[in-house]
């Protein structure tokens, strides 16, 4: 994080409502220049709200920001020609190649005709898309499409992107290399500001935001937010029979959390409350049988789920 540097993004009790609704509820944050900020929630969250809001498409109802120094109630177009957007269903031609696309968002941008050439010639390498020009959008599997996409809302060259949820739908392996795209991006100097619903997407993330009913939760590093939220232990334990065990650990004081954890139990005890000894004998008390117990480190799911549910 610069945070040596002005921020790109200050928002400030920034509220949306829809009659009686509050999708976002008086939510305050900055982004600063060269971050990958993961913006992380359920559907619904207040997400995409937050996205439209700061793109300026949707007018808040209380609250500032300002995006690059643009207030988006103010001059809302200004920043709309200065960004790069990609939504959850980006509007691209099925009918069109890869080139005409392309050509066709530079367009929109107002990309100077002497300097298009050479810019969609990058955005062909950035996204490996050199070998598909001439192929239709409609031909496209799914993460090649998000490449396309993705490379529309930056023939602009924008020093800011917003992506929501780019990497919905798609496999393991096109998310992961559309993720390398993004790291290739912020290296290069552009910030990058992506929702999501995956964990391990946020895990990658400069500083990460939990957003849960409208409201922002927490904003910090992956290592921060484990660090400073979740004090204590958190223990695997290969126990029979699991789901007894879960429910017998979620009943014990000083449990703060226990969870399935694919084929083991997770528990995270509140600091000086249990050891590894003292949970073996709580369980093996109950007829439940150990097989191994061994210190893990927490993930962000554990840092959300508590978050979520801490009193409002």
């Amino acid at each position: 994080m610069q945070a040596s540097q002005p921020p790109i993004v200050e928002v400030e009790n920034l509220t949306k409502r829809f009659g009686n609704f509050a999708a976002v509820d008086h939510i305050s944050f900055q982004v600063f220049p060269g971050e990958v900020v993961g913006y992380l929630g359920p559907n619904g969250s207040g997400k995409t709200t937050t996205i439209r809001m700061l793109c300026g498409l949707l007018v808040p109802n209380e609250g500032t920001a300002r995006v690059l120094g643009i207030d988006i109630v103010k001059d809302p177009e200004k920043i709309k020609s200065q960004i790069g957007y990609m939504s959850q269903k980006f509007a691209l031609y099925d009918d069109l190649t890869v080139r005409e696309n392309l050509e066709f968002y530079a367009g929109v941008y107002e990309v100077p005709r002497e300097v298009e050439k050479q810019r969609l010639a990058e955005i062909y390498r950035m996204a490996g898309l050199e070998g598909r020009t001439n192929r239709r959008a409609s031909e496209l599997s799914g993460g090649w499409r998000q490449r396309l996409a993705l490379g529309c809302a930056l023939v602009h060259h924008p020093p800011l992107l917003f992506l929501d949820e780019p990497t919905s739908g798609v496999d393991p392996v096109a998310r992961r290399e559309f993720w390398d795209l993004i790291y290739q991006l912020a290296d290069q100097g552009t910030t990058v500001f992506v929702t999501t619903h995956y964990m391990d997407e946020a895990e990658h993330c400069s500083r990460v935001g939990f957003m849960h009913s409208g409201r922002l939760l927490a904003m910090d590093s992956p290592s921060g937010l484990k660090r400073n939220r979740l004090q204590g232990a958190a223990w695997a334990i290969d126990v029979s029979p699991l789901l007894e065990a879960v429910e017998l650990l979620s009943s014990l004081p000083g449990i703060v959390q226990a969870r399935l954890f694919g084929d083991l139990a997770m528990a995270i005890v509140a600091e000086g409350s249990w050891t590894r000894q003292g949970l073996v004998e709580a369980l093996a008390a109950r007829g439940l049988a150990v097989s191994s117990i061994e210190a893990v480190e927490p993930t962000l799911e554990d840092v959300f789920s508590l978050l979520a549910h801490e009193p409002g």
